[in-house]
């Protein structure tokens, strides 16, 4: 887990700052390079489901697919322009994104009692991703000065080698083979995409909240592609090991959701975590590196509440209103229309708003204009989501 998660740390903090300011790329050019990891996440079930589930060892094919990741992000070290380095992340996203579901897979079948022990595993991701952070600001590489003599590319060998390690370490994991199926057990592909459970859209309250993940997700978007090289151009310093911040806090209010869930219920910590992308991003709109550097700092920190009170509530809340029966599919779903669609739209948004900007810019400083657009939409949904979604008590099964 510390290896599966540092890999993805090391690198993809940094690469919205890295595709700028030394492959001198567009913000549709940044934008489609995100993208790739929403096209990894709608390709990953097909990889896992057709293929890992049926015929092989998972801790096999997630050794295969972490040396695979590593001659990828070799070749994206070696890339001297985003034209290049296009293809090789695309590839890298596509057989990346499948390990993380590999990754879990491996621990659940060794584990006697995974929803008490998993935990404890887990958190060791994000330790992982927090080191890759702290690495690479103690080594310097996202200053100033590391940035100019291109020492951020460096970070794409860094991810490399642990992908390396983890490749030739995942052989020697426990064995994990397929579990057996009988014929009327068989999966379909529409299974795997969460498809059968599209029904649960029927329901008017489950509905309000689909949608709502969606859109949320484009201030999401924001924040992965935007947030690193908007702390380096303000001048923060250390901003990637700051931005571990944000991991610490969603590692701590990830212990703190289930009393507040209990005591507020969903609707209200939905609508917390809605109300905290439009308060970080005003934060980033209207603070600095200098005396209103804490507003950035705070900005940071609000990411626990920002992803655990919005998706992981919207995971929980997902599988009591799916029952037994479709509690894979409803899973599936909700991360297809998340890390799929709804970042795929996201993506798109923030490289259009970018490149709005920059052809056009107004008397407001640039990152106030570009900020205030995912805080506008977060409150946007924040209301919707209030007014049409009926707070009520959930019938599981």
């Amino acid at each position: 887990m510390f290896l599966e998660f540092f890999i993805w740390g090391a690198w993809f903090v940094t690469l919205g700052t890295f595709l700028p300011q030394n492959l001198n790329a567009s913000g549709f050019e940044i934008a489609n390079v995100f993208s790739t990891q929403s096209w990894g996440a709608i390709i990953a079930p097909f990889i896992i489901g057709l293929i890992a589930d049926r015929y092989f060892n998972a801790e096999r094919i997630l050794g295969i697919l972490h040396l695979v990741g590593a001659f990828l992000m070799y070749q994206m070290y070696s890339a001297p322009n985003v034209g290049v380095f296009y293809p090789y992340v695309l590839a890298y996203m596509i057989a990346y994104m499948p390990t993380l579901a590999l990754a879990n897979s491996v621990s659940f079948r060794q584990l006697t009692n995974p929803e008490k022990e998993f935990s404890g595993i887990r958190v060791w991701g994000t330790i992982g991703w927090i080191v890759a952070g702290l690495s690479i600001s103690f080594l310097g590489w996202d200053a100033e000065g590391g940035i100019k003599e291109g020492l951020l590319r460096n970070t794409f060998l860094m991810s490399s080698t642990a992908s390396l390690i983890l490749g030739l370490f995942s052989f020697i994991l426990p064995k994990t083979p397929p579990i057996k199926k009988s014929v009327e057990d068989k999966s379909s592909i529409s299974e795997l995409l969460g498809l059968d459970a599209i029904k649960l859209l029927g329901d008017r309250n489950y509905l309000v909240f689909f949608l709502s993940s969606v859109l949320i997700c484009i201030p999401l978007a924001f924040y992965y592609q935007n947030a690193n090289l908007f702390l380096s151009e303000v001048g923060l310093a250390n901003p990637t090991g700051k931005m571990a911040i944000g991991q610490v806090s969603e590692a701590f209010f990830l212990l703190l959701l289930p009393i507040l869930f209990t005591r507020i219920g969903f609707k209200n910590t939905i609508m917390l975590g809605m109300l905290a992308w439009a308060v970080r991003y005003l934060l980033f709109a209207y603070g600095n590196s200098g005396e209103l550097a804490y507003m950035l700092i705070i900005g940071i920190a609000l990411h626990g509440i920002c992803y655990d009170f919005f998706f992981v509530s919207g995971q929980i809340y997902t599988d009591a209103k799916a029952g037994e029966k479709y509690k894979s599919s409803a899973q599936g779903l909700i991360t297809l229309a998340t890390y799929g669609v709804g970042q795929l739209i996201g993506f798109w948004v923030a490289g259009f708003i970018s490149e709005h900007y920059k052809a056009n810019p107004t008397n407001d400083p640039f990152w106030q204009n570009v900020w205030l657009v995912p805080a506008g939409i977060a409150a946007v949904v924040l209301f919707l989501f209030a007014v049409f979604f009926r707070d009520k008590k959930i019938a599981k099964g």
